[in-house]
């Protein structure tokens, strides 16, 4: 198994950073200041760009969150904290309005627009209500428009295990400020996995909602039935408490009994073709759990097999691409600045008809009525995150057959949740040592609760091995 060599400006304890509890209760006790907290991470931040780094896009304000940090100080002697995540430091994906800021979504200069947001994104304002300092913006694929995480605007995010890999996205630059330490957590957004493969290939806890639990306005859309909104961060319970404040609604997220639990395990398609270590890792979880008492049931569901003919002209995603990005890829002088392998894929949704996309939604109703019924009396689905290992960066960046191709894999599984209009986890389960591996636990429509609580209980049997 490959070791890891840190990337640049890392360290190789990167998985050892607090959790938001820890940071909290820290604060509570007068152990440190946000003051502290924040200036370390904008210390660490330094080395990393130093270093050559890509998880930020552009200057971190350094100024205005070291002031952030000094108001939530005086706010909390005077007794005002409004959550946990008051005075912690958070990262943002460049996707999400920042009031006063430009958003660019990972894209060149003067592409989507120029101009500052005059408010902040729905996400954003509840974050800073809740009292985060927010630190910067974090690199992307450009329009969240890949699973890998490559940026050729503004620089490739090295997985922090291993520098010769990619860190996975479309949320690449967010994993990285968690992984390193850049940030306490970092808000992301999920339409076929951008949450949870870079929190796979970094060895992180990504939550993927059911779509429309928080809101969308304010952040740049890719696909309207697909996006989703979410955290990146340390453990379900950090996941749990950015829920809270991104939703507005405190799920019931306490940790089920792990024994008696029916964890359902599809043998066919998310077990494909999976690498060899992935396939190692995944077996030996399942192993855990049920000498920890859950039952692992295994079931078929054949009709997964018809999404790469569903999609194969490119799917939902593509065709509500297309509807946002037409005008400016129709505009021979912006469509020169988009990157060009998310403008030819973007370019197939002009071959979708009406017809087509409705066949799409008729489609994705059937197979959310199937998924019910294979479901029915489980807790939760269980799959390796992604089939495969991140994969290096040599190997793709400069061969558009073998991105496409590893594009396509690597949003394989993921991609089942967000057609199917679920939710998911994905936690770490890798032996020590090892590169990162997902393992997902999942749930259908509105099934958030059960997932954050089976979520808590796989993870405590996980970290206890």
């Amino acid at each position: 198994m490959p070791q890891r060599t840190p990337s640049s400006g890392a360290s190789a304890d990167f998985a050892r950073h607090p959790t938001l509890r820890e940071q909290a209760d820290a604060l509570a006790r007068g152990a440190t200041t946000s003051e502290q907290l924040v200036a370390e991470a904008l210390e660490r931040i330094a080395v990393h760009q130093a270093g050559g780094g890509h998880a930020y896009v552009g200057r971190v304000d350094a100024d205005a969150a070291l002031q952030a940090a000094r108001d939530s100080d005086r706010r909390r002697a005077a007794g005002q904290v409004p959550s946990l995540l008051a005075g912690l430091p958070v990262s943002i994906k460049d996707l999400f309005d920042v009031q006063g800021q430009t958003t660019q979504a990972g894209s060149a200069g003067g592409v989507p627009g120029p101009q500052p947001a005059l408010a902040d994104a729905d996400a954003v304002a509840r974050l800073r209500a809740a009292g985060a300092v927010l630190l910067g913006r974090t690199n992307m694929s450009e329009f969240a428009f890949s699973g890998l995480g490559l940026n050729p605007h503004h620089g490739h995010p090295a997985n922090p295990s291993d520098a010769a890999r990619i860190t996975g996205g479309s949320s690449s630059g967010a994993a990285v400020t968690v992984a390193l330490g850049l940030a306490d957590a970092a808000l992301g957004t999920d339409t076929g996995g951008s949450i949870r493969i870079p929190s796979a290939f970094c060895g992180l806890t990504g939550f993927k909602p059911t779509a429309r639990r928080v809101s969308l306005a304010g952040a740049y859309p890719l696909s309207r039935s697909l996006d989703s909104i979410g955290p990146l961060a340390r453990s379900v319970d950090c996941c749990a408490i950015l829920d809270a404040v991104l939703s507005g609604a405190t799920l019931d997220s306490a940790a089920a009994p792990l024994a008696g639990l029916r964890l359902g395990v599809t043998e066919d398609f998310v077990l494909d073709g999976l690498d060899a270590a992935v396939a190692q890792a995944f077996e030996r979880g399942l192993e855990r759990l049920s000498a920890a008492g859950a039952q692992i049931v295994r079931f078929g569901f054949a009709e997964l097999q018809e999404l790469p003919r569903i999609n194969a002209a490119g799917g939902l995603v593509t065709a509500e691409a297309w509807h946002v990005h037409r005008a400016r890829l129709e505009d021979a002088a912006l469509a020169a600045r988009y990157d060009p392998r998310v403008a030819q894929r973007t370019r197939r949704g002009a071959a979708i008809s009406a017809a087509d996309y409705i066949d799409l939604l008729d489609a994705r109703a059937r197979l959310q009525a199937v998924a019910r019924e294979r479901l029915q009396g489980l807790d939760a689905w269980l799959m390796p995150t992604v089939a495969v290992l991140a994969p290096r960066l040599a190997d793709m960046a400069t061969d558009d057959e073998s991105f496409f191709a590893t594009n396509a894999k690597v949003l394989r599984n993921p991609s089942v949740l967000n057609f199917l209009d679920g939710c998911a986890l994905s936690l770490p389960c890798q032996a020590a040592g090892d590169l990162p591996v997902g393992l997902s636990v999942g749930g259908l429509h509105g099934a958030d609760a059960r997932v954050l609580q089976v979520g808590r209980a796989v993870e405590a049997c996980l970290r206890a091995a």
